[in-house]
């Protein structure tokens, strides 16, 4: 079964696509790590227990009102008003060092607990039969992803501009600065579509989306077909009916990705030793 790694940054069309890709003709398994990070700091969970505990003292409006119109109604149970995320996000993103410092903190809680549902969804998928399965992360190459995929596609645009007036019509209640900040906190994405593009062939794919929603989907079209035919059914049956063969293919794909992986941050840090 292929890791197809879906990746951008905010505002540059990767849930479009992830949508694309979850009804026919594809109807891929998508493994969303945005809805399963909102689902491990659900009221109750071990996640939602030590964002409180952290950013409780600090942070007044961190938990919805009882009266909110967004809260689930049973948000006043005894398992805990449900978080507000703005309000969570006005404290982590930002390029400041306690905002970098409280992110990581919370990427700290919240990753982990992700990491482990998305094993479940993969093993799922593979033994339902999926020739494919899609994973959604927003911030793939830095949570450690990339080495585990054996394609990763990257959604782009060529303008950072594009992006915050999307973001902006998008979320019409985010200041110039909070759309600055979010999108400055993922990442430059042109630098994402570099770096994948160094995966190689088949391997690494980047589609650039300046244009309107047919064009993205006419693009995305192109690109499956592609890998389909790099990936026949018959490869596919033969690795779910025979696990030892799938879990070295799945091996060799690791090892190689991760060289280029290492390669990349090498040359990285030599880059900025420079400066």
């Amino acid at each position: 079964m292929l890791l197809l790694g879906l990746t951008g940054s905010i505002a540059t069309g990767k849930s479009t696509v992830s949508s694309l890709l979850s009804h026919p003709p594809y109807s891929l398994p998508v493994i969303d790590a945005d809805l399963l990070a909102r689902k491990v700091v659900e009221p109750g969970t071990a996640g939602y227990n030590a964002i409180v505990r952290y950013f409780g003292s600090t942070t007044p409006d961190l938990l919805l009102p009882p009266s909110d119109p967004s809260s689930a109604p049973n948000s006043s149970s005894s398992k805990g008003r449900p978080l507000n995320r703005p309000a969570l996000g006005r404290r982590v993103f930002g390029t400041s060092e306690e905002r970098i410092r409280d992110r990581k903190v919370l990427n700290g809680i919240v990753h982990p607990a992700v990491r482990r549902e998305m094993y479940k969804q993969m093993v799922w998928a593979y033994l339902r039969g999926h020739w494919a399965v899609v994973l959604d992360v927003p911030l793939l190459f830095e949570s450690g992803w990339e080495r585990y995929c054996g394609t990763i596609l990257v959604v782009a645009v060529s303008d950072p501009a594009i992006q915050m007036r999307r973001l902006q019509e998008r979320d019409p209640h985010l200041s110039e600065e909070d759309a600055r900040n979010r999108v400055l906190s993922q990442g430059d994405v042109r630098e994402k579509a570099e770096r994948v593009v160094r995966r190689g062939p088949g391997r690494g794919i980047v589609v650039w989306n300046d244009g309107s929603k047919d064009d993205l989907k006419r693009d995305v079209d192109t690109v499956m077909g592609e890998l389909r035919k790099s990936s026949p059914k018959w490869w596919s049956w033969l690795l779910w009916a025979c696990p030892p063969l799938a879990g070295m293919v799945g091996l060799v794909s690791w090892w190689r990705m991760r060289k280029v992986q290492l390669k990349w941050e090498e040359e990285k840090t030599r880059e900025k030793a420079k400066l």
